[in-house]
């Protein structure tokens, strides 16, 4: 019974498509290479710097690039040597929630070795089901 009202709660109250499972490995690869999006993703040096305005999360952050999609950022608080966040127990919630579903829609993945996976609510199957009752009614 509690997965079925976790996967509806999941489903159509958060309007989530994906369980996050796993836990960080301290890889630091979340922290470089970044695509910021607001509306849109950040193109320019003015869009970044108005962020920066809005929210102290966008000051910890460094451009480091720019390609197709937007500008690339990383992390001001990542030590490099240890792969470890500088600030960890007072991390923006956005890190503490990484990683989220909308970063495959902005077309990212997770990091080859990420500890944490995105694992699908409803299977291929479900899905299919459900589309072919709607389509039968």
């Amino acid at each position: 019974m509690y997965k079925i009202l976790k996967k509806w709660f999941y489903l159509y109250i958060l309007k989530r498509k994906y369980y996050r499972i796993g836990s960080c490995n301290a890889c630091g690869r979340c922290c470089q290479k970044i695509y910021v999006k607001h509306k849109k993703v950040i193109q320019t040096e003015e869009e970044f710097e108005q962020l920066k305005k809005m929210h102290q999360f966008y000051t910890y952050l460094t451009v480091v690039d720019k390609d197709e999609t937007g500008l690339v950022f990383e992390c001001k608080n990542l030590d490099k040597d240890t792969n470890k966040c500088k600030i960890h127990k007072k991390r923006p919630g956005i890190c503490r929630r990484y990683p989220q579903e909308e970063l495959f829609a902005m077309g990212g993945i997770l990091a080859e070795h990420c500890g944490y996976k995105l694992v699908p609510i409803e299977s291929f199957e479900e899905v299919f089901k459900r589309i072919q009752k709607k389509k039968n009614k």
